[in-house]
């Protein structure tokens, strides 16, 4: 053991003077996996414990919801105050922009006034009303790390473990069970907000329901959210797990489409699409036993990364396993669904994942804070993080303009269910409709690939067929049409009743890619 410290400090020693020679900038451009590997994966391994351990004594300590009232009043009185000093700016969030699981940074934070929103922890757990009552920072990995040991899990659990409650209600969450279930947003049963007079409101589908249904996508526009009750149900010991190889872009159309409208089967469904023609469609349900041999426990250290383990089932063909619930939601978490293998492109090698897999992966905050001007540029010229819902009917046509446009692969296929309900986003008709989210990552193909260009036409598209983009990803949409995507009626009237015009920006003010770099 002694051996292996000494040797774990002459590493770093040579790392470390290696940078100091070469220069920072130089490391972060042309060798970023050298500063991930030796400085941000340590970093985050110590966050992450910190947090862990924190996270676990208050809850065991129930200190949260007594600290919870005391932080909500002073969010109120930050709030009276910026309205006592002449509301002469618009409010946002104090949290910087790098930690944000979204790409980009928003440029709006330096003009406007910052209200201090320190609310990270998990509330209580009704077991008697089935729900979890949660602060918006808190996270999926909280979540799960909470509610599972106790028996329950929570519908919709999008899978990376930083994803925060309040991002995935304002912004937008969806899973491998949202089929059943829908977004993230139709899972909550209560929000919490403090209004832009410091009023604190709580709405419900039957108490101030059109704040309810309007708070998604509002991107905090509407108010300051400070807590949400989600909806909790029965978890279970494994995921049973069925991988179906598809090898022409018809089969994997049909193939999908019907596990996904399988009314009585599947907890789950997913499709990882490998090339034009190759998908592996994935079906899974919730089970207390596993047939002996067939656990995998995909999430542990040394594990291949679960789209490269999937991808084998190609050559393999069918088959069939048992994977420990909490290892399933976050099957995609340590490769960042493929995005990793641009960063430390040996991440994937046995060597490095028995070695330094434990550390993996790094903050995407860190990430962002340490990346540069020059790799931020790079990145916003040559890489492409975008999820688009389409509706499930027109998925074939989807992935061959996808193809045309970025020919980017793996592509995610996540099916949806998007219920008729009031709010920015709902089907075109008075029907719920079959939605499927197309999730691209990672660095284009195509030759003539131009990121505002490109991206313009995959918005084109997605509106000619009635689809959503969802807007942590770079929105090059202008002011028209935007409101052409997304319904801003109630929107609109929930603004003038509660005078967020001078509280708050609109929604493209805070998304669109110009107020973003």
């Amino acid at each position: 053991m002694l051996g292996f410290l000494l040797f774990l400090l002459v590493v770093f020693g040579a790392a470390g003077l290696w940078v100091h020679l070469k220069g920072i900038e130089y490391v972060l451009v042309n060798q970023r996996w050298v500063f991930v590997c030796f400085f941000l994966l340590p970093l985050s391994v110590i966050f992450d414990l910190y947090h862990y351990l924190r996270t676990w004594i208050v809850f065991q300590l129930h200190s949260a919801p007594k600290k919870h009232d005391e932080r909500v009043r002073n969010i109120q009185k930050q709030v009276r105050a910026w309205k006592d000093d002449g509301s002469r700016s618009q409010m946002c969030t104090a949290r910087a922009g790098w930690q944000t699981m979204s790409l980009r940074v928003g440029k709006y934070k330096q003009t406007m006034r910052n209200i201090n929103i320190n609310l990270i922890d998990i509330l209580e757990v009704d077991i008697e009303r089935q729900v979890v009552r949660v602060e918006p920072l808190a996270t999926m990995g909280q979540i799960t790390a909470t509610l599972v040991p106790l028996g329950w899990t929570i519908p919709v659990l999008p899978e990376l473990d930083d994803l925060t409650v309040g991002g995935l209600i304002c912004g937008v969450g969806v899973e491998t069970s949202s089929h059943h279930y829908g977004l993230f947003q139709h899972t909550c049963e209560a929000f919490e907000l403090v209004l832009a007079d410091g009023s604190l409101v709580r709405c419900t589908k039957d108490e101030n329901p059109d704040l309810f249904y309007s708070v998604p996508w509002s991107h905090g526009t509407l108010g300051f959210l400070v807590a949400a009750e989600i909806k909790i149900v029965h978890a279970a010991n494994f995921v049973k797990v069925e991988y179906k190889p598809c090898h022409t872009a018809e089969e994997v159309n049909t193939v999908y489409t019907e596990e996904v409208l399988k009314k009585s089967e599947n907890d789950f469904v997913e499709g990882l699409m490998f090339n034009e023609n190759q998908a592996v469609v994935m079906t899974a349900n919730l089970t207390n036993q596993a047939e002996p041999g067939k656990v995998n426990s995909i999430g542990l250290y040394y594990k291949p990364w679960f789209f490269k383990h999937v991808e084998t089932f190609l050559k393999t063909g069918p088959g069939v396993e048992y994977i420990p619930l909490r290892h399933y939601y976050h099957r995609h978490t340590r490769s960042i669904f493929w995005e990793l293998q641009d960063i430390i492109p040996f991440g994937n090698n046995p060597l490095f994942r028995f070695l330094c897999g434990w550390m993996v992966p790094p903050k995407v905050s860190l990430l962002k804070l340490t990346q540069g001007e020059t790799v931020r540029q790079l990145y916003e010229k040559h890489h492409v993080i975008q999820d688009m819902l389409i509706p499930l009917d027109k998925m074939s046509e989807a992935l061959r303009v996808f193809h045309k446009e970025i020919e980017l692969y793996p592509l995610w296929l996540c099916p949806m269910l998007l219920p008729s309900q009031p709010g920015m986003v709902h089907p075109k008709g008075d029907q719920d409709e079959m939605y499927v989210d197309i999730g691209a990552y990672g660095e284009p193909k195509t030759l003539d690939f131009d990121a505002t260009t490109t991206t313009r036409r995959l918005e084109e598209y997605v509106r000619s067929v009635n689809g959503f983009q969802m807007l942590y990803a770079d929105c090059y949409m202008t002011r028209e049409e935007f409101r052409q995507t997304f319904d801003h009626t109630l929107y609109d009237k929930l603004r003038s009743d509660f005078e967020c015009e001078k509280a708050f920006p609109e929604v493209f003010d805070k998304v669109c890619k110009k107020n973003r770099h």
